[in-house]
């Protein structure tokens, strides 16, 4: 014979009990499920015990609303540089020379207007370090970095390198150049606004006047 040692609630009790834990449950709801997971926060409470930080809603939503408005195209490797049917040119293969362009520093500004896409160069000899960085002041661009050969006779059909392809809004890198030439960015705003992308150069290489 087993012996029932559970208490008997009477009708009372239960009222009391289920009082309780609606209210534990409307505490729990206020402070903590609310400023979590819907950024609601009418007591100040979420946010001094900490949960307004792990909402995330409006975080995400501002970040796919800026995917969604870019619908970046796929960069294939086909596009990478000049057409097959565009030859190097012989002046490629020129020895470098036996001193570098004096090392300088600059910050430039470039605007590159809403639809539209703008170019900026600078000179470099076969082999010149230059060091290099850029960002914009809002949005993300398209940019073909690359370079030029110099020519003494430039045909119609100008031959290019392209060292890198992307969608970004800042980048850094160093680059050793090929040779001696015309070097720099293509940047396309596919934006509605004017993007102003401010270049810092450093190393051997000579701005066109």
């Amino acid at each position: 014979m087993t012996t029932n040692n559970q208490p008997n609630l009477n009708k009372g009790q239960l009222l009391k009990s289920l009082i309780i834990a609606l209210i534990i449950g409307t505490v729990v709801l206020i402070t903590a499920v609310l400023p979590a997971e819907y950024g609601i926060d009418p007591l100040g409470t979420g946010k001094f015990f900490g949960f307004t930080k792990l909402y995330q809603g409006n975080k995400q939503i501002e970040k796919n609303d800026t995917y969604s408005r870019l619908n970046f195209k796929k960069i294939k490797m086909e596009k990478i540089g000049s057409p097959t049917s565009v030859p190097k040119p012989s002046e490629a293969d020129n020895p470098s020379p036996e001193v570098q362009y004096l090392e300088r520093e600059d910050t430039i500004e470039v605007i590159v207007p809403a639809k539209k896409g703008i170019e900026y160069k600078f000179k470099s000899l076969k082999y010149g370090s230059i060091k290099y960085e850029w960002s914009t002041d809002k949005g993300i661009v398209y940019i073909d970095f690359h370079g030029e050969v110099k020519q003494e006779n430039q045909p119609k059909n100008v031959f290019y390198e392209s060292y890198t392809l992307a969608y970004s809004n800042n980048m850094a890198g160093t680059l050793t150049a090929p040779f001696e030439g015309k070097h720099g960015w293509y940047f396309r705003n596919e934006t509605n606004e004017d993007i102003v992308v401010t270049i810092r150069l450093n190393g051997q290489y000579e701005l066109f006047k």
